[in-house]
């Protein structure tokens, strides 16, 4: 049994299904997360995560990114998901994936940048010692299947494509830095597939019939392929069932 799981982005809809999964299954959950948790557990510790939207310099978050690396420690966790992304804002039709390259702008471009790939890297830096230094330790960033370049026959999406991409060579490239200091790490990326979300509402209409998941099943998937993460599967962009997404 793991000792610990730091969920980062705990308050979306797949984080907050995988901390009430950890919790029945009896482990200590970090809650991460700009907003408070809607659980009420003794082993749920909650952590207010920084609003990093518009920010340009990291540096001055490095004691919120200490205070966290030593409740890592003191918890020992051996598990790490993060959850942050952003896909559109629904009310805001230039908020919303391009159809065509005529919709993107300066505006949507960096915000899905930002929210896909800098914020994610931010807490993958801020991590960086305890993932160098803690044996086992598996992390998974959530990322998308569309990121797959290999994959793309339906174009669209372009600046979500594109950041997804972005963050999925970040975490390859990583990976490779991590293993020289740490063998036994696991870091990868992973699709969780379409879950009834706020994120994919506005997109589930002509979805096959059994592609959307409930939070709670996705969280059971994703679940299980973190409990058969090996060394040797650092660095692979994988689907919510465990199968290797080409890059």
């Amino acid at each position: 049994m793991m000792s610990a799981v730091l969920i980062i982005g705990a308050s979306s809809a797949i984080g907050g299904a995988l901390a009430k999964h950890y919790l029945q299954q009896g482990d200590t959950v970090l809650w991460l997360s700009r907003f408070a948790a809607d659980v009420d557990h003794p082993q749920l510790y909650s952590i207010q995560a920084p609003d990093l939207e518009g920010q340009t310099d990291w540096a001055l978050h490095q004691d919120f990114l200490s205070s966290l690396v030593n409740s890592l420690f003191q918890h020992q966790v051996s598990l790490i998901f993060n959850c942050i992304g952003w896909l559109h804002q629904g009310a805001d039709s230039k908020l919303l994936p391009e159809k065509s390259i005529s919709q993107s702008s300066v505006v949507l471009i960096r915000k899905t940048l930002q929210l896909n790939l800098e914020v994610p890297v931010f807490y993958l830096q801020g991590l960086w010692p305890y993932l160098s230094k803690t044996p086992g330790v598996r992390y998974l960033q959530l990322s998308a299947k569309v990121g797959s370049i290999s994959d793309n026959q339906i174009g669209g999406w372009y600046s979500y494509r594109s950041a997804k991409a972005a963050l999925n060579q970040w975490i390859k490239t990583a990976s490779i830095e991590l293993k020289r200091h740490n063998k036994t790490a696991v870091l990868v990326s992973l699709h969780p597939g379409t879950t009834d979300s706020a994120l994919s509402a506005p997109f589930q209409r002509n979805l096959p019939s059994g592609q959307l998941k409930t939070p709670a099943q996705t969280a059971l998937y994703l679940a299980e392929v973190a409990l058969q993460l090996k060394p040797e599967q650092s660095g692979l962009l994988l689907n919510w069932d465990g199968a290797v997404v080409s890059f």
